[in-house]
């Protein structure tokens, strides 16, 4: 039983190491979420346009959510009229273009990877707007608005509650209200809530597979030898493959995702492995019950082809800029370890802080 130990202690060490980064994320996901006035930009999401692609990516990058929570809120924005390309725009944003991603992103990577991430995110949407534009077939959009009918969200909810207009105040007046303090207390409460379960199970796949799988199975399972187009392509291809069968999406593939790093995958195939949380097999499933199973097989094609394309581009681009890291340390998982020192320091107040968060959240409740 000694490696089931060894992959708990692993996998709770790794998360004590990076508490704090998470609840800043979650702290300043909030804060945004009540404070940035959105104005009803949701309704220019009619059209196809680069202008909506950008307010729908602006849109889902002040709206942090969990993968299912997106992804309930796309369709929502769907079944209202909002075009396909600006949807997928805002539930591609809203999961890989959030803080908290951000920090934990950088705390096991290193800001390379948090730059990259960035940089292909927009990469991604430029290909998706195109792939959606040149390819999407006639009548797709009618059938697939046709079949979500009066269905509810079932996955998630979304922050509709913590998205109220605060029209006629300036910064000054909202930050001095305590009920706005209150809404980023339970908009804090609601994307911790929604995302823990992710966060837990991707922290605990990473530290068994660190464990209990061989170093070599990793490069039997990729190419890892050589800097060859070939090998750019390959890695590209299997890292959203590897997600899409994990069931880990959102924050929760950042631990795997630097597990597969130091077991030799490409700087692109961690990139495309990142982004690929919209594409595991029960979100797949999910599209097909929202849109019907043409528009569900479209969109995951979309979604795949324009991750694969952002990978290959972000490694050309990085390559050729000498971003890339020269160095592969050991996975962070396998150096995390409980430590007294400035991150404990850190979490201790992490936790005091999301207990106020709380705290406010359920007196609010009574």
């Amino acid at each position: 039983m000694n490696w089931l130990w060894q992959s708990l202690y692993s996998a709770a060490a790794m998360f004590w190491e990076t508490l704090w980064a998470l609840v800043l994320g979650f702290s300043l996901s909030a804060f945004v979420q009540v404070f940035f006035r959105k104005e009803q930009i949701t309704r220019h999401f009619g059209r196809a346009g680069l202008r909506e692609v950008a307010l729908a990516t602006f849109l889902g990058a002040a709206s942090s959510s969990c993968s299912y929570a997106a992804t309930a809120t796309a369709k929502t924005f769907f079944k209202k009229g909002a075009a396909l390309a600006p949807t997928l725009a805002f539930m591609f944003a809203s999961t890989n273009l959030v803080f908290e991603l951000g920090f934990i992103l950088w705390l096991l990577l290193g800001w390379t990877f948090v730059l990259a991430e960035v940089v292909g995110a927009f990469v991604l949407i430029v290909v998706m707007w195109l792939l959606v534009k040149l390819t999407l077939p006639k009548g797709l959009v009618e059938t697939a608005r046709a079949h979500i009918g009066n269905e509810e969200d079932s996955c998630c909810h979304s922050h509709g509650e913590h998205e109220m207009e605060m029209k006629g105040q300036s910064f000054k007046e909202k930050i001095r209200q305590r009920e706005n303090w209150a809404r980023v207390a339970g908009a804090f409460f609601m994307d911790s809530t929604m995302l823990w379960k992710e966060i837990a199970i991707g922290f605990l796949i990473a530290g068994f597979l660190m464990v209990l799988v061989p170093e070599h199975w990793w490069e039997n399972l990729f190419i890892t030898q050589g800097t060859g187009s070939m090998r750019m392509v390959e890695n590209a291809i299997v890292g959203p493959l590897i997600a899409g069968a994990s069931f880990v999406c959102s924050i929760g593939n950042i631990p795997l995702a630097s597990l597969l790093w130091s077991s030799g995958i490409s700087f692109g195939g961690v990139i495309s492995f990142i982004y690929a949380d919209l594409i595991i097999i029960p979100l797949i499933l999910i599209y097909r019950k929202y849109y019907g199973a043409k528009a569900a097989l479209y969109i995951t094609g979309i979604l795949f082809i324009s991750m694969v394309s952002a990978g290959i581009i972000v490694d050309l681009l990085f390559g050729a800029l000498n971003l890339i890291p020269k160095v592969r340390p050991h996975s962070a998982i396998a150096e995390a370890s409980f430590r007294w020192n400035y991150t404990s320091w850190l979490d201790f107040a992490a936790i005091l802080l999301s207990g106020w968060f709380v705290w406010i959240h359920f007196k609010k409740a009574k």
